[in-house]
């Protein structure tokens, strides 16, 4: 079996304990994760969610979701959509992303192996094994709960408008984006920006920048970026305004991540 080159630098987070509320957010990546103990009010799409011990919770890259913890402990990593559709291939030898429709699944043996990869992860054990545990949980999942699939492709990629729009956001983080820049580069009034946009994500583009603010500064705190330095490198008016909008989306501070945060090496 090939090498998995792009589990390398995946991000992880192990949260011991939370009561705080999470904005509507999303990710890029898939997120994947386990409840170790407590509850999770998790809030997806138009449906609401609990999160139990032993419980694994699987989201879609690009899907919109929040919720509310108590006594919340967790662990998460976020497998990029190369990374699953690689494996999708090679139990199925063709090239998809698996779609997953269950949110929260109560499955003891998926939940194991997922529990047996992290351990294998946080105690730095031999990469062959480390993979090894990878593999078997991620197909076991996607063997077992994937409901459809599509063609490999990068999040909001078949959009053109929401695609032209979302690249400018990527690439101008650090400045001040406008509604009128935005509508200029999607050749649309302000009114059907706003609507197609919002329609199309689920949120508005104002929530999505903030979203792609915190995603940015959440990496560059894996990398090992002062916090310091980070809101002037994504774009926020001070640290404080940093601080805030961080813990809104992800439930913690960005000085809890600092302590938590793991970062698979190459």
């Amino acid at each position: 079996m090939n090498k998995l080159q792009t589990f390398d630098k995946t991000i992880f987070e192990h949260v011991k304990n939370t009561n705080d509320q999470f904005t509507k957010h999303f990710h890029d990546t898939y997120t994947i994760g386990i409840t170790h103990d407590g509850k999770f009010k998790s809030l997806h799409g138009k449906k609401t969610f609990y999160l139990y011990k032993n419980s694994t919770k699987v989201i879609n890259p690009g899907e919109v979701h929040g919720g509310d913890s108590n006594s919340w402990k967790y662990t998460n990593f976020y497998p990029s959509i190369e990374l699953i559709s690689q494996i999708y291939e090679q139990i199925f030898y063709e090239k998809k992303s698996p779609i997953f429709t269950k949110h929260t699944i109560d499955d003891v043996v998926l939940c194991n192996l997922l529990r047996h990869f992290f351990i294998n992860t946080y105690s730095n054990s031999n990469k062959m094994e480390t993979e090894t545990s990878l593999i078997t949980a991620l197909s076991y999942l996607i063997k077992n709960y994937t409901h459809k699939t599509k063609v490999y492709e990068p999040v909001f990629n078949k959009k053109p408008i929401i695609k032209n729009s979302v690249e400018f956001i990527q690439d101008s983080l650090e400045s001040n984006i406008t509604l009128d820049d935005l509508a200029q580069i999607s050749n649309l009034s302000k009114y059907h920006f706003l609507r197609t946009f919002k329609n199309t994500i689920g949120l508005t583009p104002h929530q999505y920048i903030l979203i792609k603010r915190v995603e940015k500064a959440k990496e560059l705190i894996s990398k090992g970026i002062n916090l310091n330095e980070i809101a002037y490198h994504t774009g926020f008016s001070d640290q404080s305004h940093f601080n805030r909008s961080f813990k809104r989306v992800y439930g913690y501070s960005p000085s809890t991540l600092n302590k938590n945060i793991f970062k698979t090496k190459q």
